[in-house]
């Protein structure tokens, strides 16, 4: 698995049927998910518009991550976004040519509506129309390309931009791992990153999404592989990482502080001063029954001021959840 791949297009290209064949008929083990990713073209590329304008941000900036949870009213979503003027915005659980989000490219409809361009990275092909939940909002029996994952929005085109593998070994896939077996997935964890200039140099920011169904120790080394990734792609430069870390799941009580990531990245010279207090989750139109809230989403920085953040409830004007997620949103300078 590389460290980073930096192809893109401007539109995924789709699963063949002969393919979507194979995988619905492969034994489910690590081994043949590793034969599939490969031969999915898909997941080794970023799907990138952008303005052709290029001007530098401002020199503090403003960053938003937010866990959209499949993003099932982008305009809602843009419209809380646009209250909080975000340079940079971190986005995880983004559906493409799903059922459930009425085959929409979530992503680009969320970017248009904020007047910025984007790159977007697959973290799982679903296999299925989604839980039981999901399913209600379905307005198809099938998947038009069935992908969900992590994009970063930006108001200017950066110079450069890749995609990070956490892990390849089929979490989702194989069904002795994964937390929902009904919901089987090709794919895993992933980040997208980007160089981006501003009015006081040049800033590495990256998407996120940590494993939620597996221990500690997996987490950090998710981090660890992340930060390495960011070394070699942006070395010498500032970074910020925003997302949801899903810290604390599958610990005693989901105690976030028993995660190990936080002192690792520490060492790495990394900051997590620029984060709220209080949980960052809560019921929503398809997470209807959260069995406790949770601290999950973070901003993790290196070489950059930090100047303060909030967590912003992830409601409508009619209160109506746009996610089982909060909003978070930070402000940082070079």
């Amino acid at each position: 698995m590389k460290l980073f791949e930096t192809a893109s297009c401007t539109a995924l290209p789709a699963v063949s049927a002969e393919l979507r064949d194979q995988i619905l008929s492969a034994p489910r083990n690590s081994e043949t998910h590793r034969e599939l990713m490969a031969q999915m073209e898909a997941m080794h590329l970023l799907e990138e518009r952008w303005p052709s304008a290029a001007s530098p941000l401002p020199a503090e900036f403003t960053v938003a991550a937010w866990n959209l949870e499949r993003c099932l009213d982008p305009e809602g979503s843009a419209a809380l976004l646009k209250q909080h003027k975000p340079d940079i915005i971190l986005l995880s659980e983004m559906d493409a040519g799903m059922a459930r989000t009425a085959q929409r490219n979530t992503t680009a409809d969320l970017a248009r509506e904020m007047g910025m361009g984007y790159a977007y990275g697959v973290e799982f092909h679903e296999m299925d129309l989604g839980g039981e939940t999901e399913r209600e909002f379905s307005t198809d029996d099938y998947n038009a390309f069935g992908w969900h994952g992590n994009a970063l929005l930006s108001r200017t085109k950066p110079l450069k931009t890749a995609l990070v593998r956490l892990d390849d070994h089929g979490h989702w896939f194989c069904p002795e791992t994964s937390d929902d077996p009904a919901q089987p997935r090709v794919g895993g964890r992933m980040a997208v990153m980007a160089v981006i200039s501003t009015g006081g140099g040049d800033v590495c920011a990256i998407s996120t999404h940590l494993e939620s169904a597996t221990d500690a120790p997996h987490r950090q080394s998710q981090m660890d592989r992340l930060i390495a990734a960011a070394d070699a792609f942006a070395p010498d430069l500032p970074v910020v990482i925003g997302g949801d870390l899903n810290t604390g799941n599958h610990l005693p009580n989901a105690d976030w502080r028993l995660e190990t990531l936080f002192d690792s990245a520490k060492r790495q010279g990394f900051s997590w001063h620029n984060n709220a207090d209080d949980m960052t989750t809560r019921k929503s139109r398809i997470t209807r029954w959260p069995a406790r809230a949770m601290k999950l989403d973070w901003f993790a920085c290196r070489g950059l001021k930090e100047h303060g953040a909030d967590i912003i409830p992830a409601l409508d004007p009619t209160k109506t959840p746009l996610s089982d997620h909060e909003l978070i949103v930070g402000q940082f300078s070079i």
